[in-house]
């Protein structure tokens, strides 16, 4: 399963890092984005959560 976040999308509101933190960080800029492309088995559930919550729609997990 991959994750990935589109920046340009990105409200910022760190939701995503909140609820699951082995896939998502804030950078820099406030923007979400993937620590790592590939999600760990663990964190599969908390990572589709968190892109079925994203208010922008900006993550996809496949």
């Amino acid at each position: 399963m991959k994750a990935k976040v589109d920046t340009a999308s990105c409200a910022g509101c760190s939701l995503c890092a909140d609820s699951c933190p082995d896939v998502f960080e804030m950078n820099d800029e406030g923007l979400a984005v993937a620590k790592a492309e590939d999600v760990p088995a663990a964190a599969e559930g908390p990572a589709k959560d968190a892109a079925d919550n994203c208010p922008a729609g900006a993550i996809t997990v496949e």
